[in-house]
């Protein structure tokens, strides 16, 4: 690694900046990223940890702000939350958009006269005071996003099925008003039923799942913690390549191929009874690496249990340990809602890297590609947005080469 790659901040040069094409995040210090899109788009953002809860500010696109520019307001910002403030709060109220909060009192004043029956009146604006501000009520209302509306829901969506289905209504309602008023172009609350799964009434088991924002959280949680290695090692390797925990727990050696860096899992342990080739990032390979020098003389399996083949539960008790309010299934939900708000990826690549099946049979008839390389892409991609901070990751020439 040359000094250059060591150093924590200034990574990137102008020269870099002005010449970078290929698609991924490319790490400065401070928290800025120079965030390249497949379409050649150049965004600057900042990655910060504000008041406990990692947040990315967005900071203009290149060359309209420029890598000094860039970094002299990723500096500002770490200062001013060092100082105990909210970079984020300020932005909203330099451009007087409302919080969710004030969205939605405006919304339902706009809407009072029209109900009939006072308690129902009532109710809409209760619902979002006791499910909905105390998450997210602060942010400003351009700022939510599908995995916040999820985060919301996910507590509620089984164990309270009328109840969810009424506040992300009433979610939706307000969101609809700020796309009325200019203030963003989309309503995720419309996208919600697409991840989560249709409510079974009461006392029904959600896939609880991570707000992508929190999974590389999660991840250097688990890795610094106590549990077992090989279940830790699962766990990464399952968020990487957005696969089901059995396929995962199940894997052999006999189904890598390292050098092709492909995961062929077979139909049999496939859930839509199909073979499905899963394409490995380069820190999914790492992750295989670990485990091979932990392989057992004894079977094929990749991921061991103490006792032979890992069991069903062994990584939900893990995440639970570490604390960590998530089921591993749920990790494909974070990764879907990363996919469909940070790239611009067609939605069925995202599905086929999900290994899901497609519903309208004549189409499915005619679409024979599994989109391998394009989905090669879209898991470096996400291999990239999950690695940890600059100080800890590898150089910046690596992860040139990850991405090309």
């Amino acid at each position: 690694m040359s000094a250059h790659s060591k150093r924590r901040y200034n990574v990137l040069s102008a020269a870099f900046v002005s010449k970078a094409t290929a698609p991924g995040h490319y790490h400065d210090g401070h928290g800025l990223i120079l965030r390249v899109t497949r379409a050649g788009t150049k965004q600057w953002v900042q990655r910060l940890r504000i008041r406990g809860k990692r947040r990315e500010l967005g900071l203009g696109g290149y060359p309209l702000v420029t890598l000094a520019m860039a970094r002299e307001a990723a500096l500002a910002n770490r200062r001013a939350v060092h100082a105990g403030g909210d970079p984020l709060a300020e932005k909203r109220r330099a451009h007087g958009v409302p919080t969710f909060t004030e969205a939605a009192r405006k919304v339902f004043e706009l809407r009072r006269d029209g109900w009939r029956n006072a308690k129902h009146a009532g109710q809409w604006i209760t619902t979002l005071e006791q499910f909905v501000f105390p998450r997210i009520g602060a942010r400003g209302v351009d700022e939510i996003t599908t995995e916040d509306v999820i985060a919301v829901l996910s507590p509620i969506w089984h164990s309270k099925p009328t109840t969810a289905k009424r506040v992300r209504q009433r979610i939706g309602a307000v969101l609809t008003w700020a796309v009325a008023q200019g203030l963003r172009p989309d309503n995720p609350a419309d996208a919600v039923k697409a991840v989560l799964q249709k409510p079974n009434g009461a006392g029904g088991n959600a896939h609880r799942a991570l707000p992508y924002i929190e999974v590389a959280d999660a991840i250097a949680a688990v890795r610094a913690s106590s549990a077992d290695t090989n279940t830790k090692l699962a766990f990464e390797f399952a968020v990487l390549t957005a696969a089901r925990a059995g396929e995962v727990r199940l894997a052999t050696w006999q189904e890598i191929d390292l050098q092709g860096r492909v995961w062929t899992v077979p139909a049999s342990r496939m859930k839509a009874g199909r073979e499905h080739r899963v394409p490995l990032s380069g820190r999914a390979v790492e992750v295989l690496g670990e485990a091979q020098a932990l392989r057992s003389k004894r079977g094929d399996l990749v991921f061991r249990g103490r006792r032979g083949a890992m069991a069903d539960s062994a990584i939900v008790h893990m995440l639970r340990r570490v604390g960590i309010n998530a089921t591993a299934h749920g990790f494909r939900a974070s990764f879907r809602v990363w996919a469909q708000e940070c790239t611009n990826i067609p939605r069925e690549v995202c599905e086929a890297a999900l290994a899901h099946t497609n519903p309208n049979k004549a189409e499915a008839a005619y679409a024979r590609s599994d989109l391998f390389e394009k989905r090669r892409d879209l898991m470096e991609r996400w291999a990239l947005y999950l690695s940890p901070a600059p100080a800890d990751v590898v150089s910046l020439d690596a992860r040139r080469g990850a991405v090309r």
